[in-house]
């Protein structure tokens, strides 16, 4: 399997670092059964019920009774309703789930600020050097762990070792609220017994076309070389290589400072119909909610562009009072910049939607007036 002839270039490593990943269980589902007794040891999802609206929506997370059914996040409301029929269907509630991860960050910043926040629900945190003043990572985290359940009542699992990837990957191996270490003489055969659908970063895209490769364990991956795998997978490759061999030498990013946050995409065949542009549009919310979720930032004004067959390209822009940082919000008012601007006379070639005016969640709390007026036009 593994090519011949090609001159492999000795892996540099870094296994001085100690790096925490923490994953809140359930974030959302647990924080409503706190809220709601009732709901523990029910199937409980965070979504719309799909009997309410018509059978739209997704699932934003499910507690463990229902993932035993098979539902899970990002799954379509309907067909986590046919799994699991007698499940509980709890809106979600952002503000809630908002106040709680601050929180959570709150216990984070008492022993490192080195820090980056992935989402709500987790972060990365270098404690090599920390303000406990303890060696021991494995101590630390469990102290982490003790102080979030003290304070709100839930459950986290942690992962330690030297790196991101392989933090991640011990994080999310024995949940609920477990603690899992991997240390630098563990890391191959840790990567060596797992299944490649479990490697982080390796999306449901990829994994039919390892398996083509006949790849199907971390022991399986570690046989192709380097040059192997950026031939058939491009960076994506050379990233695989480096994880597989448990290396990852990305800094614990806690100084990112970004004034936008953005989301566009091309199409082959223009868009021609008001529902493409909504569907569209839907779309383009829901990834930038999910980055400004990871970047902890919420935004003012909410940009859309758009280009027709001509290549010609239109910009429309809304400042607001309150910050926006959730999919429907977004998508409501990206869709009313394009009921007052847009047009189809010419096909759309290209759709964009970026939130700027950012500053960080804890900045201000954010309101959800979905169909309040705007309060300023650019």
């Amino acid at each position: 399997m593994a090519t011949t002839g090609i001159l492999q270039i000795p892996l540099t490593n870094d296994l001085s670092r100690k790096i925490i990943h923490v994953d809140m269980d359930a974030f959302y589902a647990s924080i409503e059964e706190r809220e709601h007794p009732e709901f523990v040891g029910k199937p409980l999802i965070i979504a719309r019920n799909p009997s309410d609206n018509g059978g739209k929506g997704v699932v934003t997370t499910a507690n463990y009774t229902a993932r035993q059914f098979g539902v899970h996040s990002a799954m379509a409301a309907q067909k986590a309703l046919e799994l699991c029929p007698k499940a509980i269907f709890k809106q979600p509630d952002f503000t809630l789930y908002r106040s709680v991860s601050e929180q959570v960050h709150t216990v984070f910043k008492q022993y490192t600020d080195i820090i980056e926040y992935v989402a709500l629900d987790e972060a990365y945190l270098d404690v090599t050097a920390n303000k406990a003043d303890l060696a021991s990572a494995v101590l630390l985290a469990r102290k982490i762990q003790t102080e979030i359940k003290q304070v709100t009542q839930l459950t986290s699992s942690t992962g330690v070792s030297y790196n991101k990837f392989l933090a991640k990957m011990a994080s999310n191996y024995r949940k609920p609220a477990g603690t899992t270490v991997i240390m630098p003489e563990q890391a191959l055969t840790f990567l060596q017994d797992l299944p490649i659908e479990k490697f982080h970063g390796v999306g449901k895209k990829t994994v039919p076309k390892l398996h083509e490769l006949d790849i199907y364990t971390g022991a399986d991956l570690q046989q192709l070389t380097e040059f192997d795998l950026i031939q058939r997978f491009g960076k994506m490759g050379d990233q695989l290589y480096h994880h597989v061999h448990g290396v990852d030498l990305r800094p614990v990013e806690y100084q990112r400072q970004r004034k936008s946050v953005g989301r566009e995409e091309t199409f082959g065949q223009p868009l021609t119909s008001e529902t493409q542009v909504e569907t569209e549009l839907r779309g383009l919310a829901r990834g930038v909610a999910k980055n400004l979720a990871k970047t902890q930032k919420h935004g003012k004004t909410i940009v859309l562009k758009w280009r027709n067959r001509d290549f010609e390209t239109t910009t429309k822009r809304l400042t607001l009072n309150d910050y926006v940082a959730t999919e429907s919000t977004i998508a409501f008012y990206a869709q009313q910049l394009w009921d007052e601007s847009g047009s189809l006379a010419k096909g759309v070639r290209l759709l964009g939607i970026t939130v700027t005016t950012l500053d960080p969640l804890t900045f201000e709390e954010i309101s959800l007036p979905l169909f309040e007026r705007l309060q300023q036009k650019e």
